[in-house]
């Protein structure tokens, strides 16, 4: 079995007891999972937290799992999702692959069946990148405000006392965690990871 002990599992169920028979199953692969009752309590986690694999019921109360499927992937695009359906739920599953989701896995769960298909997905998402899906620092943040408001590295780097090779680093490590490689998909990925509240430069003067 390869080495999952580095990878995060996210699970969404509201069954409290099909919770915790999934999580210890999936802990038997010595990922880290993490499980949640409602779907907006995941998607709060996924906007601070890495996840490898992200794995989701669809009918729960609030917000549904394709709905739930929607919103990650525009806070993570790269992030696998695995969509469990009822048995024979023919066009939900397709409503799950036309909103991204990587596979679908039928109710009832078959342990087997469900391992091999999260174990395809875990080895599927090993990013290549180290940093993609890290969290953004606090100074990461205080340049990325300053850069969707239009400012210029140079004009970052006088307002937050670096040097503009300091400022340059920060942007580029801040687009490799979010995995976009322009300004266009920056702005976009800032607005759903709902990054509108940012602290000012001034609460980051300390942090010299």
């Amino acid at each position: 079995m390869a080495d999952y002990t580095r990878q995060r599992i996210f699970f969404v169920d509201d069954e409290v007891t099909v919770r915790r028979v999934v999580s210890r199953t999936l802990e038997r692969l010595g990922a880290k999972v993490s499980c949640f009752a409602r779907a907006r309590y995941c998607l709060e986690r996924l906007r601070s937290k890495r996840c490898d694999l992200l794995i989701t019921d669809v009918k729960m109360p609030g917000m549904t799992g394709i709905e739930l499927l929607t919103e990650a992937k525009r806070v993570a695009p790269w992030l696998p999702v695995l969509v469990i359906t009822g048995y024979g739920d023919v066009p939900m599953a397709v409503r799950a692959l036309k909103a991204g989701a990587l596979d679908f896995i039928e109710k009832p769960l078959d342990r087997k069946r469900f391992l091999s298909v999260v174990e395809a997905a875990l080895q599927r998402s090993a990013p290549i990148d180290r940093l993609l899906g890290k969290a953004l620092t606090r100074m990461e943040i205080a340049m990325l405000c300053l850069l969707l408001e239009g400012k210029s590295n140079r004009e970052i780097a006088q307002l937050l006392h670096r040097s503009i090779r300091t400022i340059e680093s920060h942007r580029s490590r801040t687009m490799r965690k979010l995995g976009v490689t322009n300004v266009v998909d920056l702005v976009r990925r800032a607005a759903a990871l709902g990054l509108t509240e940012l602290p000012t430069p001034q609460t980051l003067k300390t942090q010299r």
